[in-house]
């Protein structure tokens, strides 16, 4: 596994934008193959930096409603609670945890239903104050940023860099600097596996 440069990146953000995109598409973007497109995507996902393709909904489509943002200050000891409670709630969008314990969600609420929604999720009796407004716009960008992808030898430590190995052993994907961690790691996976 090497670290994450930028057309990696550039994948990254195409497939934000549209994640049905196809691989022709993208590899004529960033100047691929589209077999080195679905090769570099199977190594993000292997590595962790895509966890899934998923689906976005214009929720105004399906629901009524007022997109509201609501803020909720329960006591410290129940936020984790409320967050958890809200967060899995069918009617919340999004749900955030402050640092100070604060529960920020964002859910299409109709009028008068806030105090509803709270009641049937946590109980309004777990809320010390609460702030609801209307959201006039939002928009959904998240930032590809300039983090380096740095992969670990699990043999030695040392950052697997483009010269590195990975090897799949019994279903798992292990990341490699050399040949030789590699062959050292499979020699000591397979005395272990015999001693079992």
């Amino acid at each position: 596994m090497r670290t994450l440069d930028e057309t990696d990146r550039e994948i990254l953000r195409l497939l934000l934008s549209d994640a049905r995109r196809p691989y022709s598409e993208i590899a004529d973007r960033v100047g691929l193959s589209a077999p080195a497109v679905s090769d570099r995507i199977d190594r993000l996902r292997d590595a962790g930096v895509i966890e899934g393709f998923t689906l976005r909904i214009d929720d105004r489509e399906l629901s009524s409603g007022l997109e509201t943002l609501v803020t909720i200050r329960p006591a410290p000891a129940e936020a984790t609670r409320v967050y958890d409670a809200l967060a899995g709630h069918d009617r919340v969008e999004n749900a955030f945890l402050t640092a100070d314990g604060d529960v920020v969600v964002s859910a299409r609420i109709a009028d008068g239903e806030v105090r509803d929604l709270i009641d049937e999720a946590i109980g309004m009796d777990s809320v010390a104050e609460l702030s609801v407004q209307v959201i006039d716009r939002q928009s959904w960008s998240p930032a590809v940023g300039d983090v380096d992808l740095a992969v670990d030898c699990v043999e030695c430590d040392n950052t697997v860099t483009a010269e590195g190995e990975s090897a799949r052993i019994d279903g798992t994907l292990y990341h490699f600097c050399c040949g030789s961690c590699l062959q050292r790691f499979e020699q000591r996976y397979d005395r272990l596996s015999e001693d079992a």
